[in-house]
C-alpha cells in the first residue's frame, strides 16, 4: 500500500482528534465554571432563566428566581455564572458606570457650541427661505376658470353609443 492511499485516512482521524479535544476542553471549562458557583451569584440557566444561587450540592443547585421562589436545578442545567455588574445590568437594569462623576455629554453637539445669546439671535434670524425658481414667463395663467380646464382634461362619458357608424 502507498502513501497516497493511506493519506485520507491519516487526515481524517488526526481531524477527528482535533475535533474531540476541543469538545473536551470546552466540557471541562464549563464544569470548573459550574464548580466555581458560590451562594449569591447571578446564574443563566440552559433554559435562559436569570436566577441568585442560594445553595450549591454535589449536583443540584437552589437558585432563588424572585421573591418567595426557590428552584432546585442539576448543576448541568447552568449555562453561565455571571458577574455581579453583568447580572445587575441584565436582571434589574441598573448600568455601573466608573465614570458616573463626570459630566453627562449631550447627545449633539449643537448645545456645546451655542450661547444663550446666540440661540436667541438664532431663532430671530430664521427665516424660511423659498429656494423654488418664480418665473413671471413659466407660470400658468390663472386667469381661466378652474371648471373649464377640469371640462378640457377629463373625457366625455357616454352611455356606450359610438357616432361613428
Amino acid at each position: 500500500m502507498s502513501l497516497l492511499t493511506l493519506l485520507p485516512f491519516i487526515v481524517l482521524i488526526g481531524a477527528m482528534f482535533l475535533m474531540t479535544r476541543s469538545a473536551k476542553k470546552k466540557q471541562q471549562q464549563a464544569v470548573e465554571m459550574r464548580n466555581q458557583m458560590q451562594p449569591g451569584s447571578g446564574v443563566r440557566t440552559i433554559g435562559g432563566m436569570y436566577a441568585t444561587v442560594k445553595e450549591v450540592n454535589e449536583d443540584t443547585v437552589l437558585v432563588d428566581a424572585g421573591p418567595g421562589v426557590e428552584l432546585l436545578f442539576a448543576k448541568n442545567s447552568i449555562g453561565a455564572v455571571l458577574t455581579d455588574d453583568e447580572y445587575n445590568r441584565i436582571v434589574h437594569g441598573v448600568e455601573h458606570d466608573l465614570k458616573s462623576d463626570a459630566g453627562i455629554v449631550p447627545d449633539d453637539a449643537s448645545s456645546l457650541t451655542e450661547t444663550d445669546d446666540s440661540a436667541a439671535d438664532a431663532t430671530a434670524d430664521d427665516k424660511a427661505v423659498d429656494l423654488g425658481k418664480k418665473d413671471a414667463d413659466h407660470e400658468p395663467a390663472d386667469d381661466a376658470p378652474a371648471g373649464e380646464a377640469k371640462t378640457d382634461e377629463e373625457p366625455k362619458k357616454t352611455d356606450g353609443d359610438s357616432e361613428a357608424k
